[in-house]
C-alpha cells in the first residue's frame, strides 16, 4: 500500500475509533457482545483483511504497517479489535505461511472480506504453554482423518466459521508429531461449550471446542503433509505476539489519555490533581515506558519486514509491552482515585481488561524462556 492511501487508512480508523467504537465501549462491556451493525461497518472498511495479500482481496499491510494501524485500534476497547483479529493472525497466517494453493483460494478470499471468522484451536484443558504436548488426536482412516479432543479457551470460537486446528498425528512427543487441519465448524463431531465468563475483555467471545469423531477430508491437512503443526503454530504465535505488542501500545496511549484528563479536570487542595508532582511522576512514568515499547515494537516490525529473524526480538517486545501496559492500568486507576475503581470510568474497564495481555499468546514467563534461549545462542 501506497504512503498516501496507507495515512487515508488511518484517518479513517481513527475516526472510525472515535465516532463509533468509543462511544459503545461501556454498553459492549455491560452486555458482553458486540453490535452487529458494528461487525458489518467493520467489514465494509476492509479490517478483516488488512494481512492478506492483494491476491487474495486484502490490503496486504506491511509488519510495520499493521502495527501503526493496531496502534489506533488500541485506543478503544480491546474487544472491538477482537472481532477482527483472529483473520488478521492466528485464523488466517497458517494459510498464508503453509497453505496449498487450493486452500490459499479457498480461504483467504472469505476470511479477507469476513464473510467468514477463523479461529486457532491449539490450548487444551491440560496444555497451554506446552503446545508441543497437545493430546487432540487426528487417526488417519482412509481418505479422511478422524478428529478425537477437546480445545479451550478459543477465541472467536462461537462465530466461527473455520478452525485452525492443532492435533496429533504420531505419539512421540516431538515437533513431528503435531499436524495443523482447516476444519470447517460446520463439520459433524464438532461441539461448542458453553461460553467463557471472563474477568475482562467483555464483547470478545471464547469457549471450548468438543471434537468427537470428527471426520475430515485428507485435503484438511495444511499444506497437505503431516507434522508442520508445531512449526506453522510457533509462526503464526511469533507474528501474532506483535501485533499483540502493537496492541499494548495503543491501549497505553488511551489510559495516559484517560489519566491526563481527569488529572488536569479534578480538583484537591485548591489546584488540579495534575499539579501535584508524584501524579506527574505518574504520567511521566507511564509516558515513558509507552514510548519505548513503542520504539522497540516498530523497530522489531521494520527487521521483519527486512527479512530479518525477529524471535528474540518478537518476545522482548510482547514481554516488555505487555507488563508495561498493566503498570500503566495500575497508575491510572490510582490517579483516578477511588474514582479508578467505578465501573463509569474508562480505566477500571482497561485496567480488567489489559491483565490478559500478560497470558495469551505465550506468558510473560515463556517470553522471558524465549529471550534467555536467544540470547544465549547468540552469544555462544
Amino acid at each position: 500500500m501506497d504512503s498516501e492511501s496507507f495515512e487515508l487508512l488511518l484517518s479513517t480508523v481513527r475516526r472510525f475509533v472515535d465516532e463509533r467504537l468509543r462511544p459503545l465501549e461501556a454498553e459492549v462491556d455491560r452486555t458482553d457482545k458486540m453490535p452487529d451493525r458494528i461487525i458489518d461497518e467493520m467489514r465494509e472498511l476492509g479490517l478483516f483483511g488488512l494481512t492478506i495479500s492483494e491476491e487474495y482481496g486484502g490490503l496486504g499491510l506491511t509488519m510495520e504497517e499493521e502495527c501503526r494501524f493496531v496502534f489506533e485500534m488500541g485506543r478503544a476497547s480491546p474487544a472491538f479489535r477482537s472481532v477482527f483479529g483472529t483473520n488478521l493472525g492466528i485464523g488466517s497466517q497458517a494459510i498464508v505461511f503453509a497453505g496449498t494453493d487450493d486452500q490459499k483460494r479457498k480461504y483467504l478470499p472469505k476470511l479477507a472480506a469476513g464473510e467468514i471468522i477463523g479461529s486457532f484451536a491449539l490450548t487444551e484443558p491440560d496444555v497451554g504453554s506446552d503446545a508441543i504436548a497437545v493430546q487432540t488426536k487426528a487417526a488417519k482412516d482412509g481418505d479422511e482423518y478422524v478428529i478425537n479432543g477437546v480445545k479451550r479457551y478459543i477465541t472467536n470460537a462461537p462465530r466461527a466459521h473455520l478452525f485452525t486446528l492443532m492435533a496429533r498425528t504420531a505419539p512421540e512427543r516431538k515437533a513431528d508429531s503435531v499436524s495443523c487441519f482447516l476444519v470447517d465448524a460446520d463439520m459433524p463431531g464438532i461441539k461448542l461449550g458453553k461460553p467463557d465468563k471472563k474477568m475482562g475483555q467483555h464483547g470478545t467471545s471464547t469457549c471450548d471446542v468438543i471434537f468427537d469423531g470428527c471426520r475430515v477430508p485428507a485435503d484438511a491437512l495444511l499444506g497437505g503433509v503431516e507434522g508442520n503443526g508445531f512449526r506453522t503454530a510457533m509462526k503464526v504465535l511469533d507474528k501474532g505476539r506483535l501485533h499483540i505488542s502493537a496492541l499494548c501500545v495503543g491501549v497505553a496511549g488511551r489510559l495516559i489519555e484517560e489519566m491526563v484528563s481527569f488529572s488536569t479536570n479534578r480538583r484537591q487542595f485548591g489546584q488540579k490533581v495534575s499539579d501535584f508532582q508524584l501524579i506527574q511522576a505518574m504520567i511521566a512514568d507511564s509516558q515513558t515506558e509507552m514510548l519505548a515499547a513503542r520504539a522497540l515494537v516498530l523497530d522489531t516490525a521494520c527487521k521483519r519486514d527486512e527479512g530479518e529473524s525477529v524471535v528474540c526480538e518478537v518476545a522482548a517486545a510482547k514481554l516488555f509491552a505487555s507488563e508495561m501496559v498493566g503498570r500503566v492500568a495500575d497508575r491510572a486507576v490510582q490517579v483516578h482515585g477511588g474514582a479508578g475503581y467505578i465501573s463509569e470510568y474508562a480505566v477500571e474497564r482497561l485496567y480488567r481488561d489489559v491483565r490478559l495481555f500478560r497470558i495469551y499468546e505465550g506468558t510473560s514467563q515463556i517470553q522471558q524462556l524465549i529471550i534467555a534461549r536467544e540470547t544465549i545462542k547468540a552469544h555462544s
